[in-house]
């Protein structure tokens, strides 16, 4: 698995203030970047512009050498994004929550491996509960549950994910970045939250 996501003069600006400007990075494939700054800073907004959800007040975001625009299908498939909230459904249990993400997602995922990917993340015995009933950090690793289903999927954007984890939940997601890491898969995350991925191939982009 190859990847290579790049900026080229990156802006954003908001109403008359400018968060960041001219942002150049390249991020090949096996590489994290963490994005770090204060709140306010502008990290969400460039997550949401790697993600093609949001575009550039100034320069380009390109994927294997091509701007966005020009291959959102392609795209779609191969990005995992997930926000600094859960985005769950609250009258839904964790593995219907999970089916419907994958399939919106355009991973294709057999309820089996759903059932799996819950019971790694910590979940086994909650997978038919309403996820209204959950606490903060099930609803955190119900999400993040979906990482263990998209393997295949070259780039993962993470807004926050370590927030409401335990500590086994925060070592089991550090694992899971590694192993992305090890395939040749690239991660973008922001996290206001020490994490044990010093050893990992990384750059730290500063808003």
């Amino acid at each position: 698995m190859t990847a290579a996501l790049t900026l080229h003069g990156v802006s954003c600006v908001r109403g008359e203030r400018t968060l960041f400007s001219g942002l150049d990075l390249q991020l090949p494939g096996g590489h994290l970047l963490r994005v770090a700054g204060a709140n306010g800073a502008g990290k969400t907004s460039l997550l949401r512009m790697v993600c093609g959800l949001l575009a550039p007040s100034s320069g380009e975001v390109r994927w294997r050498g091509q701007p966005l625009a020009e291959q959102r299908e392609r795209w779609g498939r191969e990005l995992v994004y997930l926000g600094h909230s859960a985005a769950l459904k609250d009258d839904l249990s964790p593995t219907d929550n999970l089916l419907v993400a994958c399939s919106l997602g355009g991973q294709h995922a057999p309820r089996a491996a759903v059932l799996h990917a819950l019971g790694d993340a910590g979940l086994r015995g909650f997978e038919r509960t309403p996820v209204r009933r959950l606490s903060q950090g099930q609803r955190r690793r119900c999400g993040l549950a979906r990482l263990v289903l998209v393997r295949a999927a070259p780039l993962w954007v993470l807004d926050e994910p370590f927030n409401s984890l335990d500590t086994a939940a925060t070592t089991w997601l550090e694992s899971l970045i590694r192993s992305q890491l090890m395939r040749g898969g690239s991660v973008v995350l922001t996290s206001h939250q020490g994490v044990a991925l010093d050893d990992a191939p990384q750059q730290v982009l500063q808003l």
